[in-house]
């Protein structure tokens, strides 16, 4: 019988700690009935805390782990275990007394300290997080960047740089230190500082990419044009296949009227497969407003924009509608709109777009059908039934018109410009039926909205 509990508490202990020693009871000694103390009881409780665990009956596994612990006070892991019994319970108050009692048992235990400090993180409790990792940090150097990012949350700046630069220097550079690093410059106003590091950087590392654009970045950032221009071209020097360095480049370029290098380097942004869509975006903006104040460089613009695809983001597309219609080419215009519909098939502003352009350019058909599929999904919206009525009497299909007309009228809320306009359709069709007398009531209605 000692043996099986012997063999029950080690086992145990090295499927869930194996690397650490736990205190154990002492099986080759007899037990001590005046203490109170029985092993096969013990066994009983031991089994019984496993079962209710397994089952997730906690409070019942609770019980019984805290039982097994009066009757030995000193196996850290009962201790553990009760900590993960009572946070399952929501007793945290008690989950921190017990995960403490088992660190105090085994303070060199990581799977201990490990727990203690998810505790805290989960409770915010910060100050005593930093406290837990401290000791974690001397049993696995990963725990160094759960530090670091401790003393950013906590504002302990000064302490977060020393480690980051430990790591960094021991591990090479990642973009999670790096954001916190950044968020540690621009919290205390270390601007200089910050500048120092990606200076040296871009001088140990001359072939990484990402140092370059980082410092390109801050010297802008820092209204150090003249830095940031000389570092874009280091970057074009050291990479010439670089695609990102021309959003940069672009720019600068355009700031110093060298059209042509600019023009050269938005082609390249917008043909890249490594830029985001949205980036794409802002150099087209930039040069559609170039464009409208330096027309001779629209056949550069339409170059450009012919590199657009369906896979550019919205807004790139929606901008370049924007621009056809400043330019009254409606058909390029209703071209592009349509490639952002496909993009957001909820976007209601640019389902009208569309519809009034389709009607603008006599496509009565395509207006007829895409406003009726509209009007299935916004049964409420009036402007989708006035072009539903215009398509359907310039298709010479009356009826139907007035059908789609009336209706509309319902949903009309203090708008008397489209109140009008719905009147003059209803003229129109019931003109195109023969009934006169119908025609030029709507006409009259049509005409004293007008006035």
């Amino acid at each position: 019988m000692k043996q099986n509990i012997y063999l029950l508490i080690v086992l145990f202990g090295l499927l869930i700690f194996p690397k650490t020693n736990h205190a154990q009871v002492d099986f080759n000694k007899t037990p001590d009935d005046d203490l109170g103390y029985n092993e096969d009881e013990f066994q009983e409780l031991f089994y019984e805390a496993l079962k209710q665990k397994a089952i997730e009956n906690y409070d019942r596994a609770a019980e019984s782990f805290e039982k097994c612990i009066a009757l030995n006070k000193d196996i850290p892991v009962l201790y553990f275990e009760l900590g993960k019994s009572y946070y399952k319970l929501k007793n945290y108050n008690a989950t921190e007394d017990a995960f403490k009692k088992a660190v105090n048992l085994e303070p060199d235990n990581e799977w201990f300290l490990d727990e203690l400090y998810g505790f805290y993180a989960g409770q915010n409790d910060l100050d005593n997080a930093i406290k837990t990792v401290q000791q974690l940090v001397s049993h696995h150097p990963d725990y160094k960047e759960d530090l670091a990012s401790l003393y950013v949350k906590t504002k302990k700046y000064d302490e977060a740089l020393l480690l980051l630069d430990e790591l960094d220097a021991e591990f090479g550079f990642s973009i999670a230190r790096d954001r916190m690093r950044n968020e540690a410059y621009a919290a205390t106003g270390r601007k200089k500082e910050q500048i120092e590091n990606l200076e040296s950087r871009v001088e140990n590392n001359p072939d990484k990419e990402s140092n370059y654009l980082a410092l390109i970045f801050r010297y802008s950032e820092n209204n150090n044009k003249e830095k940031a221009f000389e570092t874009a071209k280091e970057l074009l020097n050291a990479n010439p296949d670089s695609q990102l360095v021309h959003l940069a480049l672009y720019k600068f370029y355009l700031d110093e009227n060298n059209t042509e290098q600019a023009i050269e380097s938005m082609k390249i942004v917008m043909q890249s497969t490594q830029i985001k869509p949205e980036a794409k975006t802002k150099v087209l903006s930039d040069f559609v407003g170039f464009v409208k104040n330096n027309p001779q460089y629209e056949p550069d613009l339409m170059e450009a924009t012919a590199l657009v695809t369906q896979d550019d983001n919205e807004k790139t597309l929606l901008e370049m509608g924007q621009y056809y219609l400043s330019k009254k080419d409606k058909p390029k215009a209703l071209e592009y709109f349509e490639k952002a519909l496909a993009q957001d098939s909820n976007n209601f502003a640019v389902l009208n777009k569309i519809l009034l352009l389709q009607i603008d350019l006599e496509d009565y058909k395509q207006a007829e059908e895409k406003s009726s599929q509209a009007l299935e999904k916004y049964p409420s919206q009036p402007l989708l039934y006035l072009i539903n009525g215009v398509a359907l009497n310039n298709l010479n299909q009356p009826q139907k018109a007035i059908n789609a007309l009336e209706m509309g009228l319902d949903y009309i809320i203090e708008d008397v410009k489209m109140e009008s306009d719905f009147y003059t359709q209803l003229s129109k069709a019931y003109t195109l039926l023969n009934n006169t007398a119908k025609a030029k009531t709507f006409s009259d209605k049509a005409q004293q909205l007008k006035n």
